[in-house]
Order: structure tokens, then sequence, then C-alpha cells
């Protein structure tokens, strides 16, 4: 039976607690780590930090997105949904969607490209440089290796794709944070 009372300060707790855990990996790995690492480690021990962490970010950004769409849902029966209700559901159930789909495809053929990747490099000596600019020697490597130029070419694809994902996610649950900050009686 659809019901019209508030959720507990329990299950608000809750629910913030998880959208603000998915918020404050997402800051933190997309604008601070990234960039601190891509600037002082060398590129191998950068991908390999990567290849470790990120799955372990997407899985807990799904599970934080899907918990978050499953305590919205059951404090806003269908039945008694307004259009901004309907509207925050819709962002949550794509933010798990997308999320879901990083996780699941995206990140993690993007770390397995890249880690092929790292094998042809250190193959031929490279790939210990530190910097967030591209090395001569690797562009050099794409034109006399022709499965490394592929595998490249590959990782643009799905390096992109998952970055897009995770860009949507982050655009998902700054609404999110909105909508909640909107509904929000005193500080």
């Amino acid at each position: 039976m659809p019901t019209d009372a508030d959720p507990s300060t329990v299950v608000k707790t809750l629910h913030l607690a998880f959208l603000s855990t998915f918020w404050g990996m997402q800051i933190w790995v997309t604008f601070i780590s990234s960039f601190v690492m891509d600037s002082n480690l060398p590129q191998h021990t950068f991908g390999f930090i990567q290849s470790c962490l990120f799955p372990y970010y997407f899985h807990i950004g799904s599970a934080c997105a899907f918990i978050n769409l499953t305590i919205f849902a059951m404090c806003h029966p269908s039945e008694l949904l307004n259009e901004e209700e309907t509207m925050q559901i819709t962002v949550f159930f794509v933010c798990v969607s997308i999320a879901a789909l990083n996780a699941q495809w995206f990140g993690q053929v993007t770390s397995d490209i890249m880690a092929e990747m790292h094998l042809i490099e250190q193959g031929y000596g490279l790939g210990e440089d530190v910097g967030l600019f591209l090395n001569k020697s690797l562009v050099q490597l794409r034109e006399l290796d022709s499965a490394y130029k592929e595998l490249t070419h590959k990782l643009k694809i799905y390096h992109g794709f998952s970055s897009l994902c995770n860009l949507c996610c982050m655009a998902c649950n700054g609404l999110s944070l909105y909508y909640m900050a909107a509904h929000l009686s005193t500080l």
C-alpha cells in the first residue's frame, strides 16, 4: 500500500551517505588522484595502479548508485510520484545503468587493452617516463608496430566511452545532490 510518510532519519542518512560516497570518489579519482599520479609516477606504475583501483571504483560506484535507486524507489512509491520525483528516479536509474555498463565492460576492456600495450612497450624498453605529456617514443612505436597502433586506437575508443560514462554518472550525482539540497528544510 503506497504511503506518503517521510522516511526515517536512518534511511535519509544512508541515502546521503551512499550518494556522497559515490560523488566524493568521482571527484577524487577524476580530478585529483589521476592528475597527481600521472604527473609523479612512471607511466606503467600509474597504469598498474589504475588497473588495480578502477575495478573497485567502478563496482563500488555501481553499488552506491543501485542502493540510492533502491532507497529512493522504496521511499517514493510509483503511484505517488510527482514530476520532480519521476525525474529523480529516472536520474538514479540512468546512473545505475551507466555505472554498471562501465564497471562490467568499458572499464575492464580499457584496463585489458592498457595491459597489452604495456607489454609491448616493455618489449621496446618504454613506459618508465613520468608526466602528463605523450612520449615521442610512443608515437614512433605506433608507426613501427601495427599491433600497438591498433591497441592505441582501441584504447582511445574504450577509454573515451569509459570517461563519458564516468562524466554521465557525475552529472547524475550532481543532479541528485541538487535535488537533495533543494529539499532540505534547514542546514
